[in-house]
């Protein structure tokens, strides 16, 4: 029993470890989104590669990011090279990051005077460049107009920033002294954890920390297996379709999967999913590999620990040079669209293979920035997120979106945005009728309007908001959403899904209306307690209770 409690005594030290340091970053940082969002990751990695722990908040976009750009770190710069108060930083696309705006951050941690283990942070700074302010360019057609890329290189030592790479960073921001104070939160994360992961080396010992971390992820791995047999053995395939890349409207693009379940092994292979292309809706390896676990692990155990252990049991296949995993110089900024996708392809595959737990296609988050005409700068990043589908015997839940890729809080607070930025938050609801009706009705989308108090630019990334997400076994798809533009004199413009730099006036307004989740099973077979529900609530307007369940008719009987 003692060694039992002890090794549930350690792992619970290891996440702590990691979730101090994504706190330390989100009280430190300077950018809005991560201050008022907490939108701030943390991993603690060993020197093999292996993600051994990661914090409560860390998305899985975020976590294989860190683990799959360690070893491309390692191949730069010899572990014998580094030495104690170093940190390393990369945001390369193509070995393991994300964008352009997401930081990758490594601190080594030193055993006998080796690097055996490293405490690594990331987070969405607010701007190195690109198109347009914040890191969206919706438009870009190479990943040379999304920003400045890092290759890895050292940031710090024990004597604080490299004045050369403080340099570099803030000649390619706007927002110089906003970016930078970020730099620091995030370094300042990894000291956090590294003192943790040092004091935890002198509790265990080398030795015994070390064969810890070990039992750790090979009871990971067990309990993945484990959850694994219990599905239906067989291969199991689907596809989701992306709206359009934004410089060919209309033109879809497809993500395809092949699910193979065996035994206590799953094999994920998007081999004949659509090719790269020069447009904003390719994704790095690292992201799509995080969109198979999460939705695999959707399936799952949820009380599995997501470590390096859950992935030997998960094989992921990606194409190179597909949607998937985009080379070089093909944009990945856009990376969004193509493993929601891939989440959305996974999920109806496996909600064939498993039909009492299917779940029909929600609405995708919808990303967009706005920000300072010209300087002085200043930018609002944010995305609001769509309706889920419905689940067999359950309504979908309303604007929060099946997500992987978001902090604690995700959409900030109004107040603190009004407070920073010269705009106002008009209003947030959430849109009735916009739910797939079905025996089980989709979540509803939301509609947020901004009224801005200054001229300013608009940048959105958007998709599902052409061809909704459809619904299962007789459900209805979802109503679209969209980007608007609310002129001064009351009329209202709809934006294309993607653009880049959108001017608006001062008394202008934006509207962002998210795209509802699909249902399940016909809407004729909709229990009349729960359409009188959705009517009392506002879901449902008496006119979509007649047009989309026959309400009138059942009522007259």
């Amino acid at each position: 029993m003692h060694d039992v409690l002890t090794a549930e005594v350690l792992r619970n030290a290891l996440v702590v470890a990691a979730e101090e340091a994504s706190i330390v970053v989100v009280r430190s940082a300077y950018s809005t989104f991560i201050v008022e969002g907490s939108d701030a990751s943390a991993a603690v990695l060993d020197a093999r590669g292996r993600l051994v722990a990661q914090s409560m908040a860390t998305t899985l976009m975020n976590s294989m990011a860190l683990k799959v750009a360690l070893p491309e770190l390692l191949a730069d710069v010899p572990p014998r090279t580094m030495r104690p108060g170093d940190v390393y930083v990369l945001n390369d696309a193509y070995r393991g990051g994300v964008h352009t705006n997401d930081l990758l951050v490594y601190r080594p941690v030193f055993v006998a005077g080796r690097p055996e283990y490293f405490a690594a942070t990331m987070i969405h700074v607010s701007d190195l460049g690109g198109l347009s302010a914040g890191g969206m360019a919706p438009l870009a057609t190479d990943i040379f107009l999304e920003g400045l890329q890092l290759p890895p290189v050292r940031l710090a030592t024990s004597a604080g920033l490299e004045p050369a790479v403080e340099a570099v960073l803030r000649a390619n921001s706007r927002t110089p002294d906003k970016v930078m104070g970020d730099v620091r939160a995030l370094v300042a994360g990894t000291a956090v954890a590294a003192a943790r992961l040092r004091s935890l080396i002198e509790e265990y010992g080398e030795e015994g920390l070390a064969a810890g971390i070990d039992d750790y992820l090979d009871y990971t791995e067990a309990r993945t297996r484990t959850a694994l047999a219990d599905l239906p053995k067989g291969r199991f395939e689907a596809s989701y379709p992306i709206d359009d890349d934004g410089i060919n409207p209309g033109e879809p693009h497809h993500i395809r999967v092949a699910v193979t379940l065996d035994p206590s092994h799953a094999v994920l292979d998007f081999a004949g999913t659509d090719p790269q292309v020069p447009a904003a809706i390719n994704a790095s390896a690292s992201q799509s590999l995080a969109a198979a676990v999460f939705a695999v692990r959707c399936f799952l155990d949820p009380t599995i620990p997501m470590n390096d252990g859950c992935l030997r049991a998960i094989d992921v296949l990606l194409p190179e040079g597909s949607l998937l995993n985009a080379r070089s110089p093909y944009p990945c900024g856009g990376r969004y669209v193509p493993i929601y996708a891939a989440m959305e392809a996974v999920f109806q595959a496996l909600s064939d293979a498993v039909p009492e737990r299917a779940i029909a296609a929600s609405g995708i988050l919808q990303p967009f920035s706005i920000a300072a005409v010209g300087a002085p700068y200043w930018i609002h990043l944010s995305y609001d997120f769509g309706g889920v589908g419905a689940r067999q015997g359950l309504d979908g839940p309303d604007a929060t979106g099946v997500h992987f890729g978001i902090g604690r809080n995700s959409v900030p607070q109004a107040e603190p945005v009004e407070s920073r930025c010269p705009l106002v938050v008009e209003s947030i609801e959430t849109i009735p009728d916009s739910g797939g009706p079905g025996r089980h009705r989709g979540g509803l989308g939301s509609r947020t309007v901004y009224r801005f108090l200054a001229d300013c630019h608009v940048t959105t990334r958007g998709d599902r908001l052409r061809l909704p997400p459809p619904g299962r076994d007789g459900g209805l798809p979802g109503r679209v959403g969209g980007f608007h533009k609310r002129h001064l004199d009351g009329s209202v413009e709809r934006l294309a899904a993607k653009v880049n730099n959108v001017r608006f006036a001062a008394g202008e307004a934006f509207v962002v209306e998210t795209t509802g989740g699909g249902g399940i099973g016909p809407p004729a077979e909709r229990a009349r307690e729960a359409i009188l529900a959705d009517l009392e609530a506002g879901r449902v307007t008496p006119r979509g209770a007649a047009d989309d369940y026959g309400f009138e008719r059942c009522s007259s009987r």
